[in-house]
This record gives C-alpha cells, structure tokens and sequence, in this order.
C-alpha cells in the first residue's frame, strides 16, 4: 500500500512538473519502475478525476521461446564456434548440442567464415583466431532501435514474435491536485447515526468496460435446452401435465399398432426406423388389448371398414427406437381408458425421437418433438384450431392458418402455418389433427371421448432464433462450446392477444 501510495504521489509531481506524461512505459522504463503497479497508480488516481488517461496501442517486437535462449546461451552459430577449440567432428558437436543446432549453427558459421571442414579428415576448425561478435544476440537486445533488415532476418530464424501492448498518456484532471484526499469505500452505520456520510467522498464505481472482473467458470445451457424450457413452461402454464418419456427403445405395437398405422407402411421400413437386433422383440403388450388392435385392423369396426390385411403379431413385437413422441401418447391413453371413471386430461411431451435419416445442415437422425394432447367429451375441429390458437400466442406467433392434410392416424389433419415478416411469406410450423376412432375405439375409451393433438420440432424453431444455419452445431459432437457460453440470451417477445385484437377491429371498421 505504502508503495502505491508512493508512485501515485510521483506520478502526481511529474505531472505537476511535466505538464503530462507522453508515454507511461517510457517513463516506467526511466524511473525502473514495474510497468503493471504504474498503470494501478494511474486507475487509482483516474478514479478520482485527478488525472485524464489516454490508452494507445503499440505494437512491439519481443524474443520467442528460442530469442530467450539465444540471449540466454548464446546463438547457435556462436556456441558451435566456441566448442571447436581443436579440430572436432560434425557427429561430436551433434552429441553435444542436437543434430537440428549444429545444422543451424555450422550453415551459419560457414557462411559467417568462422569455421571450415578439413576435405581429407573431415574435421570442423576454425578459420579465425579472434572470438567473433555474436551480431544475433545483440541484435535481440537492442529489439527497439532494430532495423527492418534486422526485424526481417530475425523473424526469419523464428526469434522473434510480435505483440501488441498498451500504452497511456497523463494528463492533468478536472480534481488536480499534489495532494492525495482520502475516498471512502463503505457506507457504515455509525455513518447513517451521526449523518456524517453527507460530507465524506466517496470513492466511485467504475462500470467501465473491460473491468468487471474474472468471469466465474460456469456451465451454460445449449440453446435447445433453453427454448425446451421455454415450451415446457408455455404448456404447464396452459395446465397441461408432462408425460413421461424416458422410454427410447419403443415396440413397434405402441410405435405403429396402436396407432392404427398399417404394418404394410412405408414408415415402418429399416430405411426409416431403426430396428433393435437385441432385444430384438419385446414380450409385454397386453393380450386383450392386442386383439382388439388386430381385430380394427383386419376388420375394422365402429362405422370403419379398417385396413383388410392380414395382421401379424411377430411384426408388432418388433423393437425400434421410436419414431415419434405420440408412442407415448397411445400408453397415456390406453392407461386413462383403463381407469374407473374417465377424467378429461391435457398432456405434453417434449423429448428425443430416432428416424433413419442421412444427417445434413438441417436433418439429423435424432431430434426432439413437441407434442400436445387433449382428451374430452364431444372435442371437435374448433376446439383443436383454438387451443393452437392459444399456444402459439403464447410464443408471440399471432397470424396462424391451417390447411387440410393427411396422418394416418388422425382425421380431420391440418398443418400449421404461420407468417413469418423476415421472409414475408406463410412458413409451416406443425401439425395437427383429431385422433381416429380406429385408434381410440380398442383403447376402450368411453364412447364421445374425442382426442385433439397437435405437434412440431424444437429444433428448427431453436435454430431461428439463434440465427443457426447448420443442426450439426446445435446438437452433437461439433458443438461450439464457447458459443455456449456467449449465446444471447433469446426470448419470446409476447404480444397482448386482447390488444391485437382490439388493433384488428379498430383497423377493420
């Protein structure tokens, strides 16, 4: 403290005598002084506006790891001629110093005509007397006053890096003063008490850039993870409860089956799903419930003529890792319809599915589906288009249309679009429908019991947000950790739905 104190108080009378200080290396290097407890000295009285501080930008050349060792030990050219006090050979001084030293260090004195090699012996001696100059080891001395020849040469030979440093220049401040006054840092309570806190200084906070401090070493969530936060959120401040998905490894049964989707479909391809080889089938399906699934497929039932084939249970035992979320949506279902007295319910899952895709900028052969559920009486296409409606509304997404379409196991279907400004144009983001009566029929759910749901990737709304244009560097392997850690932090903006309502119908009249 005492030697701060000291070096302000110096900086303080040059400055006074001086009228500024040009360059605070410059003066670091005249006074012997440390060039780091000079720029604390200077901060410290800045702080107090005693001083104005100037930073500049040098760019200096200093000795590399192998400058060190030259000016240490000597170039190689000059150390290989002071062990040639007698005549030697090359494989000795190789011995001695390293076959890539003595390389360096005999082409040099060679060319320098220090030394020669006897023809018939094959010997190194000298060709002068005198202990020549080593011009390399001072010329890494006097680095500020080098020429550019020199600069070139050393740079060359790898002694040499560049580094940029900064430098500051003093003036006098608004506060000036020789004498140093006293800053305090806390207010205490006897402070408070006596209200002497209203006459003692203060010593400012510096907010300035660059001074905050170490960053703290911490982990930082993947952006997937913060928009799946984000949509896990929106669907429990909806009330709708999270299904459980931990189930990667599915049965083609819930997968497909229950679905009421045709073993015959193109989805169920190896190209397409990955197929288990151990275990390769699985043996819990329930029986009554199995028949039932077969029976609407062959035959159909409930007004549907169902898909008239014949159904094989070996197929439907069949383990994949799923294709999709709504596997765990037909193991909901099935557990609500096997309850006493059935209760309208509201699920969501948000969690990884498996497809046998090539992996590119915007495919991968794993990703994360979103997935929402409501099971009730008497639901119908209304109910299905406002609760999106809501939804999405709840992501700031305000101009929804739907468009018909097909899924094998939902119908009516529609797809959801939405309009994005940026592209000025109606972009798809998901989808949705009613499931079948084929589907819920064998579940044994009451008659009436309607199920809307509807579904879309966290994938690709996560990377427009983040302005990401490859998956690869979302998920996987590729990943950019430091990106993690300097990502912005990304929020939905979210709109008034009664305000802009209101907006529209003010417009419309």
């Amino acid at each position: 403290f005492e030697r701060k104190m000291a070096t302000r108080e110096a900086v303080l009378q040059i400055v006074e005598e001086r009228g500024s200080i040009a360059n605070t290396r410059d003066l670091a290097q005249e006074k012997g002084w440390d060039h780091e407890q000079l720029v604390g000295a200077m901060k410290s009285l800045q702080a107090r506006e005693m001083i104005v501080v100037e930073t500049h930008v040098l760019s200096a050349w200093l000795p590399s790891p192998d400058g060190e060792t030259v000016l240490a030990e000597g170039s190689p050219e000059f150390r290989v001629f002071q062990s040639v006090a007698e005549p030697v050979s090359q494989k000795d001084l190789e011995a001695k110093f390293g076959a890539d030293l003595v390389k360096i260090g005999m082409n040099n004195c060679m060319k320098n005509k220090w030394l020669r090699v006897d023809k018939a012996t094959k010997l190194v001696t000298r060709s002068i007397e005198e202990t020549p100059v080593d011009q390399i080891a001072n010329q890494l001395r006097s680095l500020d006053s080098a020429s550019d020849a020199t600069i070139k040469l050393l740079k060359s030979r790898h002694l040499i890096i560049q580094q940029t440093r900064n430098a500051y220049s003093i003036t006098k401040g608004e506060k000036f003063s020789l004498t140093l006054p006293e800053l305090t840092t806390d207010i205490t309570t006897e402070m408070i008490q006596k209200g002497t806190w209203n006459t003692v200084e203060f010593k400012p906070y510096n907010f300035q850039r660059g001074v905050e401090g170490k960053r703290p070493k911490a982990g930082a969530l993947n952006a997937l993870l913060r928009s799946r936060a984000m949509y896990r959120q929106i669907f429990l401040e909806m009330g709708f409860a999270e299904m459980p998905t931990n189930n990667y490894v599915e049965s083609s049964f819930w997968n497909f089956d229950a679905l009421f989707q045709p073993q015959q479909h193109p989805a169920r391809d190896a190209h397409d799903t990955f197929f288990l080889s151990d275990p390769a089938e699985t043996t819990t399906i329930p029986a009554d419930y199995m028949e039932r699934v077969k029976s609407m497929h062959e035959n159909g039932g409930n007004g549907s003529i169902g898909w008239r084939y014949d159904w094989k249970e070996k197929e439907a035992r069949k383990n994949l890792l799923r294709t999709h979320t709504t596997a765990v949506s037909s193991r909901m279902l099935y557990a609500l319809a096997q309850e006493k007295e059935f209760t309208a319910k509201k699920y969501f899952s948000i969690d990884r599915v498996f497809r046998n895709e090539t992996p590119d900028a915007t495919h991968l052969a794993e990703f994360s589906q979103i997935e929402g559920l409501v099971a009730d009486y008497n639901l119908t296409l209304g109910n299905l288009m406002g609760v999106i409606r809501e939804f999405f509304q709840k992501l700031g997404i305000q101009k929804i249309k739907f468009k018909p379409a097909y899924n094998p196991y939902t119908e009516p279907s529609m797809e959801i679009f939405s309009w994005h400004e940026g592209h000025q144009r109606w972009l798809e983001i998901g989808n949705s429908g009613m499931f079948r009566p084929e589907m819920l029929s064998p579940m044994g759910l009451p008659e009436g019991v309607r199920v809307i749901a509807w579904g879309l990737s966290l994938e690709r709304p996560t990377m427009i947000r983040y302005g990401i244009s490859n998956i690869r560097t979302l998920v996987g392997h590729k990943i950019d950790l430091k990106q993690l850690e300097n990502a912005p932090l990304c929020r939905v903006a979210k709109k008034n739905p009664e305000a802009t309502s209101a907006s529209s119908s003010s417009s419309s009249a």
